[in-house]
C-alpha cells in the first residue's frame, strides 16, 4: 500500500453532467440562432453597410471639391478683399486696429512661456495690442510662475494683463467670456485666441487681420496647426495623419463652399462684434468653440480658413492625455448636435443647402456616423459574422469601401503613407472611445460635460530648436496603473473570433483580427506612446 500514490478521483457522473450541460447550451444556441441571432446580425450588417456608403459618399464629395479648389478656386486674397497694412510715419499706429490676444491657461507649467513669448513677439504696434493671460491654474506655484512671466514682459513695455478668477465656472468658455468683460477690452475690435502650447509667427496678425478689416461679413479667420512634436512617437504620428486630413480637406472644403467650418478653439481671430451678436461664449458643451461658430454662422457671418497661415503647437504624447482629448472632441459635437439641430432647421437667415451641409455633412456624418461605423462594423459586427457564418458580408463592404476611404484619408500626410496600416488599426481602437463618447453626448449622460485639460509636456522645441523625443521603450513597471480594461476586453473578444476563423473560417479574416487584437492589447497596456523614426 505504501507504493501506491494517492490520486484525486472525479465522480463518475462529472463527465456526463458536463457533456449534458454543453449539449443543452448548444441546443439553446441552435434554437435561438436561426430565428433571433441571424436576423438581428443581418440587420446590423445592412445598417453598417448603409453607414459605410454614407461615409464613402462624404469622403468622395470632399475629395472632388478639394481637387477643384486646388486647381480652379481663387486664393483667399483673390476671393476676398485684402490690402496689407503698412507702417505710416505720418499716421503712426492709428491705421492699425486694436487687437486683443487671449491666452487661456490651466496649470501649464511646461509650456506657459512658449505662448506668452510668442504673443509678445507679434509684429504689431504695442499701443494697438493687448495681451490677456487668463490663468485658471489651481497650482499656486504655477500661478506665481505665470504671473512673474507676465510681469517680465510688462517691464519691457508690452501691454500684457494677468487675469485670474475665483473659480473655474465654465472652464475655457468661462475664462474667455470673463476676459471680454474687462473695461480695457471695449476698445478692441478683434480677439485672437491661442492655447498655452501655441506659438504664432511674428507676422501672424499682419497676414490675417486685413481679411477682417476689409470684409465686414467675415467673423472668423482660422489658421492651420503645425505640429512641432509629430515625430516624437507613433502616437503623435497617428494624430498628425488624422488632423492633417481635417485641416487639408475638411476645413478647406467648408471654407471654400459654404464659408463655414468649426472653429478649432485656438489659432483663430474673431470679430468681437460677431461674438457678441451670436450670444457670446457658452459653456453648455465641451466644444464652446464649435458652439460659437455654429451660432455665428446661423446669423449670416462668414468664416475664412487660411491653410498657408500656420501656428506651431503640440500634440498629446501620452495615451491617457489623448484619450481624454478624444472624449471631449467626440462627446461635445454630439451633445451640441442634440441641442442645436432644431435651431438650425428653424433658422431663416441661412439658405437650405447650407443647413443640409451643417446638419448632415458637418454633424451627422463626420461627428457621429464616422465613429459609429468604424467601431460597430469593423470591431463588432464583422467579427460576429465569423461566429455566425449564415450571415454574409459582401466584399465591397468589408474590403473595397474601407480601402477607398483610407486612401482618401491619407492625402493629408503623404510622408506617412508607410504608416497607413498602423493608422487603420489605431483608428479602430480609438473608435471604441469615440463611439462611447458620442453616445454620452447624444443622451447627455454623466460624463457629457466632463472637461479634462489636455496635458502638455513641452515636447516641441527645446532651447536649441531640437525636437525632444520619448524613450524608445515604454516603462512597464507601472503596468497596473496603465491597464485600460475596455481595450483589453475587446482584445480578448477579437482573439476568440480570430481563433474561430482560423479553424473554421473561409475568408481569412483571422489575419486582420489578430492584428487588431494586438492593437487593442497594446492600447490596453498603454504602450502606444513609443518612439518611431521619422
Amino acid at each position: 500500500m505504501e507504493g501506491v500514490s494517492p490520486k484525486f478521483v472525479l465522480p463518475e457522473t462529472f463527465d456526463g453532467v458536463r457533456m449534458e450541460i454543453t449539449g443543452q447550451l448548444g441546443m439553446i444556441w441552435e434554437l435561438v440562432k436561426a430565428p433571433v441571432i441571424v436576423p438581428l446580425l443581418q440587420l446590423a450588417v445592412y445598417i453598417c453597410l448603409l453607414m459605410s456608403v454614407m461615409l464613402l459618399c462624404e469622403r468622395v464629395y470632399m475629395g472632388i471639391v478639394i481637387v477643384l479648389v486646388k486647381l480652379f478656386w481663387k486664393k483667399p486674397d483673390k476671393r476676398y478683399k485684402f490690402e496689407p497694412i503698412h507702417d505710416d510715419e505720418e499716421l503712426g499706429s492709428s491705421n492699425f486696429p486694436v487687437v486683443l490676444v487671449q491666452i487661456p491657461m490651466f496649470n501649464e507649467r511646461e509650456v506657459y512661456k512658449l505662448s506668452i513669448g510668442a504673443a509678445c513677439g507679434l509684429s504689431w504696434p504695442s499701443d494697438r495690442l493687448v495681451i490677456q493671460v487668463l490663468d485658471d491654474s489651481t497650482d499656486p506655484t504655477v500661478k506665481q510662475m505665470v504671473e512673474m512671466e507676465c510681469q517680465r514682459w510688462a517691464s519691457k513695455g508690452i501691454n500684457i494683463r494677468y487675469q485670474i478668477r475665483e473659480n473655474r465656472v465654465g472652464y475655457k468658455a468661462g475664462a474667455l467670456k470673463e476676459g471680454l468683460k474687462r473695461s480695457y477690452v471695449k476698445h478692441c475690435e478683434y480677439v485672437v485666441i491661442f492655447d498655452a502650447d501655441f506659438q504664432p509667427e511674428p507676422d501672424f496678425l499682419r497676414r490675417s487681420i486685413p481679411f477682417l478689416m476689409h470684409n465686414p461679413n467675415i467673423a472668423l479667420v482660422q489658421a492651420r496647426w503645425r505640429f512641432v512634436n509629430s515625430d516624437e512617437c507613433l502616437l503623435t504620428r497617428m494624430q498628425e495623419m488624422s488632423l492633417d486630413y481635417h485641416f487639408t480637406v475638411e476645413q478647406e472644403v467648408g471654407s471654400s463652399t459654404h464659408a463655414f467650418f468649426g472653429f478649432n478653439g485656438t489659432a483663430g481671430i474673431w470679430r468681437i462684434a460677431a461674438i457678441n451678436e451670436a450670444g457670446g461664449w457658452k459653456d453648455r458643451t465641451t466644444v464652446e468653440d464649435m458652439d460659437l461658430a455654429v451660432r455665428a454662422s446661423l446669423r449670416g457671418w462668414k468664416f475664412l480658413y487660411l491653410g498657408d497661415l500656420q501656428v506651431k503647437s503640440e500634440l498629446p504624447s501620452t495615451f491617457r492625455a489623448f484619450r481624454f482629448q478624444q472624449h471631449r472632441w467626440s462627446c461635445g459635437p454630439a451633445n451640441l448636435f442634440r441641442k442645436m439641430v432644431m435651431e438650425i432647421i428653424r433658422n431663416k437667415k441661412v439658405r437650405f443647402w447650407k443647413k443640409v451641409y451643417v446638419i448632415y455633412s458637418f454633424f451627422f456624418v463626420r461627428k457621429i456616423i464616422a465613429h459609429w461605423v468604424t467601431f460597430c462594423f469593423y470591431c463588432v459586427v464583422l467579427p460576429l459574422t465569423i461566429l455566425v457564418p449564415e450571415v454574409k458580408v459582401p466584399i465591397w463592404g468589408s474590403v473595397y469601401i474601407p480601402s477607398i476611404i483610407t486612401i482618401l484619408n491619407s492625402v493629408g500626410t503623404p510622408r506617412s503613407i508607410h504608416l497607413l496600416f498602423y493608422w487603420i488599426l489605431f483608428e479602430n481602437v480609438m473608435s471604441l472611445h469615440r463611439t462611447k463618447a458620442t453616445l454620452i453626448g447624444l443622451f447627455e449622460a454623466g460624463r457629457a460635460n466632463e472637461w479634462v485639460v489636455t496635458a502638455k509636456l513641452g515636447s516641441g522645441q527645446s532651447a536649441k530648436g531640437n525636437t525632444k523625443r520619448l524613450k524608445r521603450f515604454p516603462r512597464i513597471f507601472k503596468l497596473p496603473d496603465r491597464l485600460n480594461t475596455l481595450e483589453l476586453g475587446f482584445a480578448a473578444f477579437l482573439f476568440v473570433c480570430g481563433c474561430y476563423d482560423f479553424v473554421h473560417g473561409k475568408n481569412n479574416y483571422f489575419i486582420y483580427l489578430f492584428l487588431q487584437t494586438m492593437s487593442f492589447f497594446i492600447s490596453g497596456l498603454g504602450w502606444i506612446g513609443t518612439y518611431v523614426p521619422s
